[in-house]
């Protein structure tokens, strides 16, 4: 039995505001800005707000807060559904802030109506300077007190498109004394002659982030407006705004943003990996982002573990990303395939051997609650194995392949190293055996014990492929800590390419929504760069956590 899960802090609040009858429906919101693709932090976010209305009942909205035009692209919108989708939720309502700006656009003159916001003409320079320090109060701007009838003429003429970007802007006017700087006064307008991907070039005038933000809240009635931490200074303003206009009094909580060992969450910094051509894209599968996840090999169930396993909190803290890769492999224990694939191949010749060929059977994966089933896999004279499970001359302890050694081939029969062949550099090329063939796997009879097992493919039933054997993404645990460029610390060793490995024939049917355990190697799936003619398999992550901390 399992012990029941304590709440977090905001299904307590949530739970206490619909038994209090605050609210009689739970609404919430996933709101991305479409400037880039979705990565493992906002995945905490999406299993938060979805999973707080799967819970409670309710709805969550995607709204994609596309104030920007220079920075937004539909690529981004469509991904950022896409990986939604794929980690299993559904939202109510498609929408956009940008579906607001006729409301924002009169939110902003009702401001200018009742006195609390002014057209601005100073330079960013002269804005910056008044502003003060958080130990110095600001100084009013010589516009600040303009008459309505001036404002109201003045942004219209901005809306008309009668300036240039950055002659005008508008500033909310509240406090240029506050302690808290985002009160002195923000600018809620900019001037921006950029094409919008949704409105085109109706608007040249702009809502700032902290004015839609609040405001597409309350329009849509969001009850619990959930962010992360960096926003707790932000809530005093999104208050203001809410209070001052008068509508519905959306409610915003914060939660720390989840901070991952061995990579970086900062779009900038993502952003400038795949323009500098540091990552194949942004679904590299050694980018944080979902979409670097999903072609990695991660599933859906693996990643909504995680994010349950390291909770909502209300302080920020770093989490490893070995817990990450733990939720992953015990997904994949359970649901992956077990096949034989050979990364590093060596000939093995079994001399003694004249079937031909021989169909075996192997099990597909007996952690499976359904018993996973089995698989005919051919075998024959001559097989592949990995290089590293010979040695000439063996060390202490090691119970694999040497000359007069005995090992067990999973699933067939044992063999035992007569001889060995090397090449004119003194390496080995091809090892020969004899087989016992009363040792056949479910039926062996010869009474002999080996401590032994490696695994193997026929040679000539072998399909080769392209395996491709990712690593963490940078040598430091905190690459943003570090002195100097953060690009300094990426992991010279985080993409090796193995261009030709042999694989079990059934693997050729492979898809990109399977999952494989390569025996004694790791978790891997097909990649999609495979075609009919070259299969690509990635790896997923290794069967235990082999990262050395350097």
């Amino acid at each position: 039995m399992s012990e029941e899960k304590s709440l977090n802090f905001i299904e307590e609040i949530v739970e206490n505001d619909l038994n209090s009858g605050k609210y009689e429906t739970l609404v919430t919101r996933f709101p991305p800005e479409p400037n880039g693709y979705l990565h493992i932090g906002h995945a905490k976010a999406i299993c938060l707000n979805f999973g707080l209305t799967q819970k409670y009942g309710g709805y969550t909205n995607l709204r994609f807060d596309d104030t920007n035009p220079v920075t937004e692209k539909t690529e981004y919108v469509n991904s950022q559904q896409e990986d939604i989708r794929w980690l299993g939720f559904n939202w109510k309502n498609e929408l956009y802030a940008s579906d607001y700006f006729d409301e924002l656009y009169g939110f902003a003159v009702k401001l200018i109506e009742k006195g609390l916001a002014y057209v601005d003409e100073s330079s960013a320079d002269e804005i910056a300077a008044l502003k003060g320090t958080p130990t110095e109060p600001g100084q009013d701007s010589p516009y600040r007190n303009r008459s309505i009838e001036e404002n109201l003429g003045i942004f219209t003429k901005m809306k008309n498109g009668e300036f240039p970007d950055g002659a005008y802007i508008l500033r909310a006017k509240i406090d240029m004394a506050s302690p808290n700087m985002l009160m002195r006064d923000p600018i809620i307008y900019r001037i921006k002659h950029a094409e919008h991907h949704r409105t085109g070039n109706k608007w040249c005038i702009y809502p700032m982030y902290d004015f839609a933000h609040g405001q597409s809240d309350s329009i849509e009635h969001i009850t619990h407006s959930i962010c992360t931490l960096e926003y707790v200074s932000h809530r005093e303003l999104y208050d203001w705004f809410i209070e001052k206009l008068e509508i519905f009094p959306s409610k915003q909580y914060e939660f720390a943003r989840l901070n991952l060992t061995s990579t970086v969450m900062s779009k900038r910094k993502l952003l400038q990996l795949v323009n500098e051509n540091l990552v194949n894209g942004w679904d590299d599968p050694r980018m944080p982002t979902i979409s670097g996840l999903r072609r990695r090999g991660f599933t859906p169930k693996s990643i909504r573990e995680f994010c349950e396993r390291i909770g909502i909190a209300k302080r920020e803290n770093l989490i490893e990303l070995s817990l990450l890769e733990f939720c992953i492999r015990e997904d994949l224990n359970k649901t992956a395939n077990r096949v034989m694939a050979v990364l590093d191949p060596i000939k093995l010749v079994i001399t003694n051997y004249e079937k031909g060929t021989e169909e075996l059977i192997g099990e597909n994966n007996p952690e499976a609650e359904d018993g996973g089933g089995t698989r005919i896999i051919p075998f024959s004279k001559e097989l592949w194995i990995e290089r590293e499970d010979f040695m000439e001359v063996p060390a202490k302890k090691w119970f694999r392949l040497a000359p007069g050694a005995m090992v067990r081939l999973k699933f067939a029969y044992i063999v035992k190293c007569e001889d060995f062949v090397k090449d004119e550099n003194g390496t080995v090329t091809e090892i020969h055996c004899t087989y016992i063939p009363e040792s056949k796997s479910g039926s062996d009879t010869s009474g002999i014990n080996v401590k032994g097992t490696i695994h193997w493919v026929s040679a000539p039933h072998a399909k080769t492929a392209e395996i491709r054997l990712y690593d963490r993404l940078f040598t430091s645990e905190t690459p943003d800590a570090e002195e100097g460029d953060f690009k300094d610390y990426l992991n010279p060793e985080s993409l090796i390419v193995l261009p030709t490995a042999y694989i079990e024939p059934a693997l050729a049917d492979a898809n990109l929504e399977s999952r494989y355990q390569f025996i004694r190697k790791g978790y891997f799936c097909l990649d999609k760069d495979s075609t009919a003619d070259k299969l690509v398999f990635n790896r997923t992550v290794t069967l235990k956590d082999t990262f050395k901390k350097v």
